[in-house]
């Protein structure tokens, strides 16, 4: 049996490649690395990554329908961020865009949640360092990012 490092990339059908890339250049600072001809597809690349590619996205139609929630299919993405002020200049570009839905703290971990241009929900989360985690790993409260800021920025 091998040992997973990590998830190095993830793939997303989407209904229109050209919205997606869009949404993830101009809001999570993705680059482009490679794009299919005739808006079949694209590779993007996270600003802070060494991958070849962090995200995949390949086109399904303007038309076809959206994941049910409660049903069987992926839930969310999780984007590690480095430092708490970028959450926090996150927070905001994705409260600009409409597309924050929630942010929770952890203990281990500060997450923002939020949805692309399909609804796919994603997660842009700051880990504590593991001297820092809690007896209580395992909480859901809301998150103050200003008192986080204050405390790790």
């Amino acid at each position: 049996m091998g040992n997973i490092k990590r998830l190095n990339h993830a793939v997303l059908w989407v209904r229109e490649v050209a919205k997606s890339v869009d949404f993830y250049t101009r809001v999570l600072g993705f680059t482009v690395i490679d794009e299919i001809p005739g808006g079949r597809g694209a590779f993007l690349r996270a600003g802070g990554s060494d991958n070849h590619h962090d995200l995949g996205l390949f086109a399904v139609g303007a038309q076809a329908p959206g994941q049910t929630r409660g049903g069987v299919g992926l839930y969310h993405l999780a984007w590690q961020v480095d430092e708490i002020s970028e959450l926090a200049t996150l927070a905001d570009a994705l409260k600009a865009e409409g597309a924050l839905v929630g942010a929770t703290d952890h203990g281990t971990s500060k997450s923002l949640y939020a949805k692309d241009p399909d609804g796919i929900e994603f997660e842009i989360m700051f880990l504590l360092p593991a001297e820092a985690w809690p007896a209580d790993t395992a909480m859901n409260r809301p998150l103050d990012l200003q008192k986080e800021l204050a405390t790790w920025g």
